[in-house]
């Protein structure tokens, strides 16, 4: 399937470069139009936010094709390292109009059409433009999941070739980014958890950008540009409810039986084992915030709840320093209560709180087994 995809691209290339080779530009017709496509939310991690592109289509040409700024390669050297670093390098790609929907149909991904309302010179422009990236080494473009996508990239090119910021994001310009993301991991509890817990405080910033590809499409329906409304009335090519996934085990059921069996087993041997999984978290949020270039990772204040300073308790727990073990538990009691205090007006404050709540009977344990008595004197 990708190696047809491949040539069916490099072929789209090759019929562009002898275009521009002969003629500098391909001259569209007036019939010619130019569409901000959106598609649905999908099931797979890629997926859960849809995706945004650009249509071209002029039946006297002979051209019907889609421009994808949400490529990558999978056999980039280091793919992961490159990813959670931040450095990885997405790609423009473009694909035949008919190519494009099947993928979705066989997806079962609703798409949306909205036409840009634009005159012919600047239909050419944007057209132009598309093709210059194309065809240079400005397609590629470093991700970052907030600044710079798919829908982000869109935006730019769109709003280069209008000469200025005509696309602006209309309406939940007084949430955060956190909230706004949120609801987009329904029916998938622990990749909610996950990134609801990685994300610093970048994602708690006003979600002033638009970022999201159903973002775009509603903000583009109440943008006017020369007097008149910047794109028609949507259009459906394809639409499918999106079906919510089931699983024995990633739901939040698990996740309180789990968390149930921590508090109520009363054990040392699990509370360290509880202890040691919080640390290594945390530590691996620490090592993230700094070695990433995804801002979204820096300045994690989840790390109170995940301290990395849990193995010093830990340390000093197996080394029998009760005095210390004592110490270093109530202090993580003292993070465990600023957190909430930080948490309390988060989006994800209720799908974290039975965490702190455990955290807090394991750490209370841990200060009582190990608080020094004091003697009575009769």
């Amino acid at each position: 399937m990708k190696n047809v995809i491949f040539k069916k691209t490099l072929f789209i290339l090759l019929l562009l470069l002898s275009f521009i080779g002969f003629s500098q530009n391909i001259p569209l017709s007036k019939d010619a139009k130019i569409s901000v496509i959106t598609c649905g939310l999908g099931n797979e991690t890629y997926s859960y936010f849809g995706h945004t592109a650009i249509r071209v289509a002029d039946p006297v040409n002979n051209i019907d094709l889609v421009y994808n700024y949400g490529a990558f390669d999978f056999s980039t050297p280091n793919f992961v390292m490159k990813f959670a670093k931040g450095d990885l390098q997405y790609f423009v790609v473009v694909h035949p109009f008919p190519d494009f929907i099947n993928e979705y149909t066989n997806e079962k991904r609703s798409v949306f059409e909205q036409e840009l309302i634009i005159p012919q010179d600047l239909k050419q422009k944007l057209f132009d433009n598309l093709n210059t990236t194309l065809l240079s080494e400005d397609r590629y473009y470093t991700y970052k999941f907030i600044d710079k996508n798919c829908t982000s990239m869109v935006v730019d090119i769109i709003n280069k070739t209008l000469g200025g910021t005509v696309i602006t994001k209309k309406g939940e310009t007084d949430i955060t980014y956190r909230s706004i993301l949120f609801p987009y991991f329904d029916g998938h509890f622990y990749d909610q958890l996950g990134t609801s817990l990685i994300f610093g405080t970048k994602v708690d910033q006003l979600g002033t950008k638009i970022f999201l590809p159903f973002e775009l499409k509603n903000s583009l329906e109440k943008t006017t540009f020369q007097n008149h409304p910047l794109v028609n009335k949507s259009k459906t090519f394809l639409s499918f409810e999106k079906e919510t996934p089931s699983s024995w085990w990633n739901n939040i059921y698990t996740y309180l039986i789990i968390l149930a069996f921590i508090v109520l087993a009363h054990n040392r041997i699990v509370d360290k084992i509880y202890l040691l999984i919080l640390s290594f978290v945390g530590i691996f949020f620490v090592v993230m915030g700094f070695y990433s270039f995804h801002l979204e990772l820096a300045m994690n204040y989840n790390v109170l709840l995940f301290s990395p300073l849990l193995l010093v308790l830990l340390l000093f727990s197996v080394l029998k320093n009760k005095r210390w073990t004592y110490r270093f538990a109530v202090l993580h009691l003292m993070f465990l209560a600023i957190y909430i205090i930080l948490l309390v007006n988060k989006a994800h404050f209720f799908i974290t709180l039975p965490m702190i709540i455990t955290s807090g009977f394991v750490l209370t344990r841990v200060a009582i087994r190990n608080k020094k008595r004091i003697p009575i004197i009769i």
